[in-house]
């Protein structure tokens, strides 16, 4: 599996560019990809987008960065290489998403399963199978188990704010691994336990 996070200028990956794309491969928690790059020539950027990842408009237009279809060809030159390219992570679909917009600006064929897991449903399911009850947000009515909400029910802090891909990744191969191995994996969480163990 791969933990994965894009940081995005917004929420469609038709008319948003990819920033960041960070990585971790569950099965060898040391191969990681990371890397930024400038949106592409008149993507959209959303001022909600900028307050989470907290990049200033002209770091992601800076035309010294590589392109977004300079990075995306290095991430799927990257998770060409690993065992098990089944994406991970919280709402991953719309990292992939993003990842196969990109890749069709640029022409290239984007290897990537429809099939994901996402560590929302992970942890719900984990929350259940104790017999407790899962966070519920009484005014949107539905889950209320964002990506704080499922690194402090395993145990972690936060994501440091402004999020970053990497960091992301991170945070996701670790929850990952934990909701479904009831280990710890990344030596960065080491000292932070699992609160059902």
């Amino acid at each position: 599996m791969i933990a994965i996070d894009i940081e995005a200028s917004g929420t469609n990956p038709n008319t948003h560019s990819i920033i960041s794309i960070g990585a971790v491969d569950l099965n060898d928690k040391d191969k990681r990809f990371y890397g930024e790059c400038r949106i592409w020539d008149g993507a959209h950027i959303s001022e909600e987008a900028t307050a989470i990842h907290g990049q200033t408009d002209e770091e992601i237009t800076d035309t010294k960065k590589q392109t977004e279809g300079e990075l995306v060809e290095k991430f799927m030159r990257w998770i060409d290489s690993c065992e098990d390219r089944t994406l991970v992570g919280q709402n991953v679909s719309f990292d992939r998403d993003f990842i196969k917009h990109a890749c069709a600006r640029i022409h290239l064929e984007c290897s990537l399963a429809h099939r994901i897991i996402d560590t929302h449903s992970l942890c719900y399911m984990h929350i259940i199978k104790r017999g407790l009850v899962p966070p519920f947000d009484e005014i949107k009515r539905h889950s209320a188990l964002n990506l704080d909400a499922v690194l402090q029910y395993c145990g972690i802090p936060e994501e440091p704010k402004p999020h970053n891909a990497l960091t992301g990744a991170i945070s996701h191969a670790e929850v990952a691994h934990r909701l479904l191995y009831d280990k710890k994996f990344l030596p960065e969480f080491d000292k932070f336990e699992m609160p059902w163990k």
